[in-house]
């Protein structure tokens, strides 16, 4: 039996709220402060910025506990939805359900909500900037099952986004050895041998004698292939700029290719999108197919094989992501170039005999990070699957013997 409810009978719904950046010292580092750029398809998020003490306590009827269920209402982007994990403030653009738990279970309202965002979609006002203000997503009606219904319902597709999660946590902890292990090797120079190795004057400062200075393109080509849209882009997989995730090796989502229409180019397994417009986004994967992408990114492949790992992760540092962001032309969109600026960025040339050690000792958790988009899509395809039927009742778990534990979301 279900009963229909308001979104308002879940919880307390807020509407959260933006710190003034004329108050920095409302910004720091204990809460997540989210916003809609933050959230992709996944249940939780990780913020670009977070807000401090001070600012938990100025927004103090804005702050969000854990477990609240975020929807964004205005823009173009309505219907995205995360989780908090901790004590969280959103945008304004963002309403949140604090979910009375004695009554609802908030995974099952996330899960109820991700399947309305295309009703969402279709009530939101404004010609400009569409927007579903506070009391018309308060009044959203819904069918709801029983709280133990609720939590069955839950605990099945939490179990796959609990894969998705440690998968997530596993590709990071690959990225940051890959990560670790350059900073030795090439940043700190503790590469295996450097004990027998002096350390002479260059033009970057002290480096290890028989290394060389060089420039990024001695190492890196940017492959630009050009293709028009088409039929015979149709079963190739399409990576615009905004599918491609921040600070992550791993890309997570595509589009088909008939949906690429315009300044197309290819790109191979293996090769590395690096995301040219803004690029202080930090856009940087491995391509774990053959696609095509647009120009606002850059193609890039190493001149040689051997150069492959080491050209990742310099591309992958924040003072390469810094320098192409700082000779960036325009203001409103700024775009990195190639030729004459960011293919000139100096860099440090290491021996050839190690930058293949170095290849053949990091390669393999890259190509795990690579893989990590087809494990990724199945138990995701798997789960959108089971959605709809679940929370519509197509499928019936009331007699289902299913553990559903207690209500808790590790910090992520």
């Amino acid at each position: 039996m279900r009963q229909s409810l308001r979104l308002a009978d879940f919880g307390t719904i807020i509407t959260g709220k933006t710190p003034s950046f004329q108050n920095p010292e409302h910004f720091g580092e204990s809460y997540p402060f989210i916003t809609p750029t933050d959230i992709g398809v996944n249940r939780t998020v990780q913020t670009e910025r977070r807000i401090s003490d001070e600012g938990a306590i100025n927004f103090a009827r804005q702050m969000l506990p854990m477990l609240s269920v975020c929807f964004v209402c205005i823009g173009a982007t309505i219907g995205k939805i995360c989780m908090t994990t901790k004590l969280s403030l959103t945008n304004q653009q963002i309403n949140s359900i604090v979910v009375d738990k004695t009554r609802h279970d908030p995974f099952f309202v996330y899960y109820l909500l991700s399947t309305y965002a295309d009703k969402v979609k279709s009530i939101a006002g404004g010609a400009a900037t569409p927007i579903v203000n506070k009391t018309a997503f308060e009044n959203i009606e819904v069918l709801v099952p029983s709280l133990p219904i609720q939590r069955k319902i839950a605990s099945i597709l939490s179990a796959y986004d609990d894969l998705i999660e440690n998968n997530l946590r596993r590709i990071k902890i690959l990225e940051e050895m890959a990560k670790t292990i350059y900073d030795e090797w090439f940043v700190k120079f503790r590469f295996p041998g450097h004990e027998k190795v002096r350390m002479v004057e260059s033009e970057l400062g002290m480096i290890p004698e028989g290394w060389e200075v060089g420039k990024l393109n001695d190492i890196i080509n940017n492959v630009r292939k050009s293709v028009k849209a088409g039929e015979e882009l149709n079963n190739m997989p399409y990576v615009p700029i905004d599918m491609i995730p921040r600070k992550s090796l791993a890309l997570t989502e595509s589009l088909p290719g008939y949906e690429a229409k315009s300044s197309l180019i290819v790109f191979k397994e293996w090769d590395i999108l690096f995301g040219a417009m803004r690029s202080y986004f930090h856009k940087v994967i491995i391509a774990p197919f053959d696609g095509v992408t647009r120009s606002t990114c850059f193609v890039l492949r190493p001149v040689q094989d051997e150069f492959y790992s080491f050209a990742v992760l310099t591309l992958f540092e924040d003072k390469t992501i810094e320098y192409s962001h700082q000779r960036s032309r325009g203001s409103t969109m700024p775009y990195a170039v190639w030729d004459g600026s960011f293919a000139e960025m100096p860099i440090i040339k290491p021996p050839k005999d190690l930058l293949i050690k170095f290849n053949k000792f990091v390669k393999p958790m890259l190509e795990k990070v690579k893989l990590f988009y087809f494990h990724y899509n199945n138990l995701r395809q798997t789960r959108d699957l089971l959605l709809p039927k679940l929370i519509s009742g197509e499928i019936d778990v009331e007699n289902l013997d299913i553990q559903t534990g207690d209500l808790n979301e590790p910090d992520v």
